[in-house]
């Protein structure tokens, strides 16, 4: 026989006091914040929270090293108008006259077949690689925690078919898939950011998932439920918060690899189309003159290991900031 409504209200609010410290039944437990120090309520447990986070991250060399060589690529990308030594030749400009020099002063990363800088179209590149990775974990992120946190929350039915369905598209290898995608509609950089797109958002709902599954039936959400909290406002009010340092974690994580993806699609002729800079064209535009011109080739594919190192190092950071357990 189920209690009645007033019985699990009780009960809620015995355990939120409980779980506040405030006494119950002649036993005084003291708070967990001030135990460790941490006085002014939630919010402020909340704050001192990131406080440590940011603290341990700022500790680690290696994930310094990850930001400072994000935040260079970010900043390369964002003032190329200004800091290339030669903007015009990443917007069209060809100059035959000196095309295939070595790497010298005058052109550090040497010239390509059209006689374009290849330092240039390089920073111009960063622009749009970058860009088109963050846009695709935007939207993967947006897609994969909806569909995880419906999956993980209502569970039955939902559950099943959101979870076959991404595990059909997770047996698909990545690439495949996003090459299928791209071979039906015509290769740019938007059918490009839609393959990866599909080929990446069950990782996340898998993940979602999971984690509301583990959290879902905490006192807590109980408690939400018993006071008579509706779903909406226990999957976004009690449940998301719980998310958002994993999804951070796996979102930094995943843009060298979306970097990678996406240059990997412009290589084989199915993302960015030339003469537009592209860091996977300009590798398929250089692999044409190899051995004897590798600067054209050498130069982009450096700058990519260097993003996706970049990017690992500061995801490596973020999971090792967030992933501590306090203690008291």
């Amino acid at each position: 026989m189920g209690q009645h409504p007033s019985s699990l209200r009780r009960y809620a609010m015995t355990n939120l006091l409980r779980l506040s410290g405030v006494p119950i039944g002649g036993t005084m437990k003291r708070p967990i914040g001030d135990r460790l120090g941490i006085t002014g309520g939630p919010e402020a447990y909340r704050l001192e929270g990131w406080k440590r986070a940011i603290n341990r991250f700022k500790r680690n060399p290696l994930s310094m090293a990850g930001l400072a060589i994000v935040i260079g690529l970010v900043l390369m990308g964002l003032l190329a108008d200004y800091i290339s030594p030669f903007p015009m030749d990443a917007k069209g400009r060809v100059d035959f006259v000196n095309k295939l020099l070595p790497p010298s002063p005058m052109h550090i990363f040497g010239t390509d077949e059209a006689g374009r800088d290849v330092l240039s179209r390089i920073m111009f590149g960063a622009r749009i690689d970058i860009s088109s990775a963050v846009i695709v974990q935007f939207l993967v992120t947006v897609v994969g925690v909806v569909l995880g946190m419906i999956a993980g929350y209502v569970g039955g039915k939902t559950n099943s078919v959101i979870m076959r369905t991404a595990d059909v598209f997770i047996t698909i290898p990545p690439l495949v898939l996003a090459l299928a995608a791209t071979s039906a509609f015509t290769p740019d950089i938007m059918t490009a950011i839609f393959a990866v797109t599909i080929a990446w958002w069950p990782w996340y709902a898998r993940l979602v998932q999971s984690v509301v599954l583990s959290v879902k039936e905490e006192q807590y959400i109980e408690a939400s439920r018993a006071i008579g909290k509706g779903p909406l406002g226990i999957i976004f009010g009690d449940i998301f918060p719980n998310i958002v340092s994993v999804v951070t974690v796996k979102f930094t994580l995943d843009i060298g690899m979306v970097i990678l993806f996406m240059a990997s699609l412009s290589f084989l002729g199915l993302g960015v189309q030339p003469p537009t800079p592209a860091w996977g064209t300009m590798i398929s535009e250089g692999k044409y003159y190899l051995p004897e011109y590798w600067w054209m080739s050498a130069f982009p594919g450096v700058v990519i290991l260097l993003a996706v190192i970049g990017f690992s190092l500061l995801g490596d950071g973020l999971r090792d900031a967030f992933d501590v357990q306090l203690e008291e």
